[in-house]
């Protein structure tokens, strides 16, 4: 599909991230590493986003005089699987009714529950009005590919607010991340909280490094054993929990030879054996924890590697947050605070895109006033003085 104007703005759908040059896409990138043209390129390069898998992609470009001003990584789904903004329900709506509900668009980045930019604008162009752009190019595309809908996941508030004033259906989920008050040291972290709190995981840490060994290691210093450990960690915590494995061995591979810069893993051993391993990207100012696994149950050891060695680096780094992944209340206890996260949706059918906005506007009350509720259980000794 491609249009134009007489403004000289020439708005085009590529069916591969290979054929946009990864300088003028990551020109439009800020700082996130999961948009990275390199990141995107691995997806599928890889086997992993791909027809296939239920990904077509179909990134959506504008492009001015001065070559490409906007950008959006835009798939053609025939599932909802890793998506991690749950959309089933809706689609059995459609079903009853006698609808197709597949295909959909989806902009996002896939199998990343990691909030950060989807409608990307080149620097020193107006982002508003390009983003703007962007969301009606969404909606055309998906009239030209039949789909049901346009699903924007994961966006920045300030993405968020302006598709909601855009006429889109936002929605809320719930995550949990740490955010950096200033901390020099762990200590000065666990200064902050509650005692119990405090003694707690000081208890977890000792126990969980009882008879382990952990490393952290970046970029080139992570080599084919580590990967091989990794991915095999990975697979095996996926078919535990009956999910499916999207990612490759591959894809990895190419992750640490592409992006090594903004990869860290931290590895467990037993002596020379590699018992368990977590993998986090590092973005602007956020340390993302994505995936885990360990091959041995050892106490703790999971808090260890995800949470506690992530609040480390992230204050040896000087960065702002850590992001680690979907759900688990249980963070709270360790220093991680609930957040809301944003989705925003375009329905096609207006009975149907009615009666899903009626749905999301209860469901964001409630979520508002769960995330109020777990708040109060914060392991901060400020908050719990309403300081």
């Amino acid at each position: 599909m491609r249009t134009s104007n007489p403004t000289a703005i020439e708005t085009r759908v590529v069916g591969r991230i290979a054929d946009v040059d990864p300088a003028a896409w990551n020109a439009c990138v800020e700082g996130d590493p999961f948009v990275s043209h390199e990141f995107l390129h691995a997806l599928e390069e890889t086997g992993c986003a791909v027809p296939e898998a239920g990904w077509a992609p179909r990134h959506v470009l504008i492009a001015d005089s001065e070559g490409l001003v906007a950008a959006a990584p835009v798939y053609l789904k025939t599932n909802s699987y890793g998506e991690y903004v749950f959309d089933w329900a809706w689609a059995d709506a459609y079903r009853r009714v006698g609808l197709a509900y597949y295909p959909k668009l989806q902009c996002c980045v896939p199998f990343t529950p990691a909030t950060g930019p989807r409608l990307l604008v080149r620097a020193g162009a107006s982002k508003p009005t390009h983003q703007a752009m962007l969301v009606a190019a969404l909606a055309e595309l998906a009239r030209h590919e039949r789909a049901s809908s346009a699903h924007i996941t994961f966006p920045t508030n300030s993405e968020s607010a302006l598709g909601e004033e855009l006429g889109l259906i936002r929605r809320a989920g719930i995550q949990y991340h740490w955010r950096n008050r200033g901390y020099g040291t762990f200590d000065e972290f666990l200064a902050a909280l509650l005692r119990r709190k405090r003694r707690q995981i000081v208890r977890e840490r000792r126990e969980a490094c009882a008879n382990v060994t952990v490393e952290t290691r970046r970029g080139h210093e992570i080599r084919g054993e580590h990967w091989d450990a990794f991915h095999g960690f990975y697979v095996d915590t996926i078919s535990r929990k009956s999910g499916q494995a999207y990612l490759t061995r591959a894809f990895f591979e190419v992750l640490g030879k592409t992006m090594a810069d903004r990869v860290v893993m931290f590895v467990a051993r037993d002596g020379e054996r590699i018992v368990a391993a977590a993998l986090n990207l590092i973005g602007d100012g956020v340390l993302f924890g994505r995936y885990w696994g360990s091959a041995v149950e050892v106490p703790f050891l999971h808090f260890e590697l995800c949470y506690y060695r992530a609040i480390e680096l992230a204050i040896e780094l000087g960065l702002s947050r850590v992001e680690a992944g979907a759900q688990g209340e249980h963070k709270i206890a360790r220093g991680y605070e609930p957040v809301e996260t944003q989705s925003l949706h375009w329905v096609r059918e207006p009975r149907l895109g009615k009666a899903i906005g009626d749905f999301v506007a209860q469901e964001r009350l409630a979520i508002s006033a769960h995330i109020a509720a777990l708040a109060a259980e914060s392991p901060y000794a400020d908050v719990r003085r309403g300081v």
